[in-house]
Formats: structure tokens, sequence, C-alpha cells
């Protein structure tokens, strides 16, 4: 007789989680970060399993990229037998990292012992490999058990792809050209899934918008319908044992050769355990339809839309109040032999963060790690802006800072030069490449820096860099409104922060 199947699959997760833990704790952590590497948690994998779409079709077919110690099959097979205990499942787990390898050949015959006590069976195949190697073979997709599967689990590694890697050249050559781990993972799931297969995720939710994940959402979106999306209020509870603050999405998507345009379901709830609430969401809401940077924007409750809508109303475009934005153009480690350290003769200011200050700029900055001046000449002239009032944004920052976009003046009337050179990490706005005028550049920078940008800024954009893509496709204030809020602003002095929002509201 079959033993009870709710009281083993518990069990199943409970050995898992042991194991994990154990390996978490023996785990060199500069090896972990190397392989961007980060466990996921008993509460992390069950409720990650419960997002499963279970069809009644056997066997089911299942992959787990990066797998770890197992925790994500465990919930799954776990979840699949408490619902059907004689099930058929096909489990193929991948794993980089030697370490690991006897904890996870551990959890996969856990899985197939537990089958068995139910009347049910799991086959399993370890793939003691990395997963974008082996996913991007050369002998044929299906060789060796690459796929198809219906269902595709993964809490992938987070870490940059570096451009002259073999495995980002592997994973353009086969899906979509994409820079970070995770999202190389995400579109090898994608492509290694059935018809009407499903993905299931926990990854950062930096590759909903910014430059850098653009070719990897046009893929992604071209072949999966986003289902579910889950948020967390607080970042410390996604991987609560770890020192992970990472801003993380789970999400559910289905593979078709046709997206449709079904409406989204957007959950969100403090932790694991708490209430959830969920919303449903119009899909080009989410994903608006003429789109080019394929933006995929999360409206987790009634406040992020509200922000969202406040954000569509405004008046115009960048480009409809003629004024364009650049990333610096002086990149310092091309130009060391135009650089100085203090301003000499035939040099001209050149600008990095550090010399933004309390809305303004101030330079020179005597004794500072990174260089003041850069030489006027023919090579770097093209590098440099004429004198004018410019609005300069910090290109960075940290998830710790107060503010995620932060913004000054060039004032031309405080620093007196012919030209100015900014360095790649702020980027500058302007009109054709020359300065703003000066009302403009004050209620532009008062703009930037007000709480409802600020919120707006954080709601939506899971990344800390402000790039100069991110700043196109925001919305502004007319240039008449941007002017009266410039007037508001008596240069001579930094306003406190109730002060600009109060200027900001009361002008738009």
């Amino acid at each position: 007789m079959a033993t009870e199947a709710p009281a083993v699959s518990t069990d199943l997760v409970a050995r898992t989680e042991a194991r994990r833990r154990e390996s978490s704790a023996s785990l060199d952590s500069k090896e972990r970060a190397k392989l961007g590497q980060y466990f996921t948690p008993a509460p992390a994998a069950n409720f990650i399993a419960s997002l499963a779409r279970l069809d009644e079709a056997e066997p089911l077919r299942l992959l787990d990229p990066g797998a770890g110690a197992g925790s994500l099959t465990a919930s799954v097979v776990a979840r699949i037998l408490r619902d059907r205990p004689g099930a058929r499942i096909s489990v193929t787990a991948c794993e980089i990292d030697p370490q690991l390898h006897d904890t996870l050949a551990a959890t996969l015959e856990d899985c197939a012992s537990t089958a068995r006590e139910v009347g049910g069976h799991v086959e399993t195949t370890l793939v003691r490999d990395d997963f974008i190697t082996w996913a991007t073979q050369a002998d044929g997709l299906f060789a060796e058990g690459r796929g198809p599967f219906d269902l595709v689990i993964m809490n992938p590694p987070y870490k940059k792809l570096a451009a002259s890697s073999q495995a980002r050249k592997a994973v353009t050559a086969t899906c979509t050209e994409t820079s970070n781990l995770y999202s190389a993972f995400m579109a090898l799931g994608v492509h290694l899934l059935a018809p009407g297969g499903q993905l299931v995720a926990i990854t950062p939710r930096s590759f909903a918008n910014g430059p850098y994940f653009r070719p990897f959402r046009r893929y992604f979106l071209d072949r999966m319908h986003l289902d579910r999306v889950h948020v967390f209020e607080a970042r410390n509870k996604v991987f609560a044992d770890t020192d992970v603050l990472q801003e993380n999405v789970i999400f559910s998507a289905t593979r078709t050769d046709s997206p449709d345009r079904a409406p989204v379901t957007v959950s969100t709830s403090h932790s694991y355990s708490g209430d959830i609430r969920s919303r449903v969401v119009p899909y080009g809401e989410m994903v608006h339809p003429t789109d080019p940077e394929y933006f995929i924007h999360i409206s987790a409750d009634e406040e992020d839309v509200q922000l969202a809508a406040a954000h569509s109303k405004l008046a115009a475009s960048l480009t409809e109040i003629g004024c364009q934005v650049s990333t610096g153009r002086v990149v310092d480690f091309r130009s060391k032999e135009h650089l100085r350290p203090d301003p000499v003769a035939g040099a001209v200011p050149l600008i990095y963060p550090l010399h933004m200050r309390e809305g303004g700029i101030s330079w020179p900055v005597p004794g500072a790690k990174k260089n003041n001046a850069i030489m006027l000449n023919s090579d770097t002239e093209k590098m440099t802006f004429p004198s004018g009032y410019y609005v300069v944004v910090k290109r960075l920052s940290s998830k710790e800072e107060k503010r995620r976009v932060t913004a000054v003046v060039f004032d031309p009337a405080v620093i007196e030069c012919d030209r100015i050179g900014f360095e790649n990490h702020v980027n500058v706005f302007h009109e054709g490449g020359r300065g703003l005028s000066e009302d403009v550049a004050r209620g532009l920078c008062l703009w930037l820096n007000s709480t409802l940008l600020d919120q707006f800024i954080r709601r939506f954009s899971g990344h800390t860099q402000v790039n100069a893509t991110d700043l196109r496709n925001l919305r502004y204030p007319s240039r008449e409104q941007l002017s009266k809020m410039g007037q508001g602003w008596d240069s001579g002095v930094w306003l406190e922060q109730d002060k600009i929002d109060d200027i900001v509201e009361r002008n738009i």
C-alpha cells in the first residue's frame, strides 16, 4: 500500500531545505559571488512551485537549470505528488559547481524514492556542466535530452556576461543578445520549451526596462505570454537568510508562437506567508503595443497605477520640449593623455559625479581621485560642449541612496569657460548640443529631483543605473511649466525637498 502523499511530499521539501542550508553554510562566499550563485530557500521554492501549471500529460518533462541543491525541483515534485501520487515525471537538473553535485544528486534520488513510496515515478538526469554550454551545443537541439520541456523552473545566477565571453556568443548565436547570466538562462529556457510549455522564475527585476535588456525583452515577448507577475514589498524577504538585496520578481509565462494580449495577473505581498493581493492588468498596460523599447511596466498595486497614470498625463515627451539627453562624451580611460588633475592653461573643466553637489557643480575639487580638466585640442573638442546651462544627472546610484535620480545644473555664470567636458558616468540634457535656457534648465533640475519622479523611477525601474535611454522614455512637464518651475528657484540656494515638491506640484 502506497504511503500517504501529503506527508512524504512535505518531508521531501524539509530534507531538501536541510541540504540547502548545509551547502549554503559550507561553500566559500567568494566562489559563490564569482558564480553569481544564490540558493532558493524553501518558502521561495514552494511559492514558485505553486505557480506551475501541472497538465495531465505524462511524463511531465521538467528542467531546472542552475539547480543548486535542488530546492526548486523538490518543491515542484512534492506538489505534483500531492496532487497526483501516481504521476510520472522526467527531471533534468543542471549544475556547474562540483561542490554541489553530491548534494543535488542526493535531492534527485530523494525525489525518485519519494515518488516510489506513493506509487509514482521520477526519472532524473543530472547534468554536471554549465547550463549555457549544455543548452547551446551544436549537435542537435534535442540530443542528449535537451528538450523540449513542459516546465522550466529557475533561480538563475546573477552576473554580467562579458561581451567577449564564449557564453555570451553562444547565447547570441542560439537565441538572442543579452548581457547578464540570468537573462541568458531565461532566453535559453524559452528556447528549450515545448509549445504551450511554461517558464516560472525568480529573477532580478532589471530585465523589465533599460537599454541593455532590449534585445532580450523583444525575444522573450515575441515568444512568451506573461501570465503572472509577483513583486515583494520588502527586498530582504525574498532571500531572507542571505545578504541578497536584489529587487526581485517571480513570474510565470507560457510559450506560444503567436502571443495574445490576454490580461496579466499582478500580485504583491510583504513575504511568502503574508496576505497576497492580486489585480488583473490589461496586457497593453503592462507592455505598451507601440513601445520600441519593449518595456514591461509592473504596477503592483493601486498606488503604482496612480503613479503610472500621473506620469502618462504629463504634458510632453523630451522631444516635445526641444531637449535631448546624452551620456557624457569623455570616456576617461580612453583619453588619459588629455586629462589633467588640476586646471591648466589650454584645459577646460571635466565634470564627474564627484563635482555634483546640492543642485550645482562644485569645480574644481583639489586632491580628488578623478581629474578636474581635459586639454582642449583637435582630438578632444568633439567630446566637449560649448559653455551654457546644462542639467547633469548621475548615471549610477546605490540602492541605499536616498534618491534614484540626482540632478544638478551646470551654471556658466559660476564656472566661466569656453567649453565643458562631461565624463561618461553622467548624463547631460542639452538642446542640439548646446545649452538650455536658464529657466528651463532650473525647472528641469527641480523636476528630476522631485519626490514624484523618484517614486516613479523606484517603482518601475529594477536597476540602479539611470541611462540616457531611460530618461528619453520618460514623460515631462511642458516647456512652459518647466520654465515657471525654474523661476521659483533662487539659484543661489539649493532647496529643501518639501520646497522642491511644492514648486513642482503647483506647476503641474
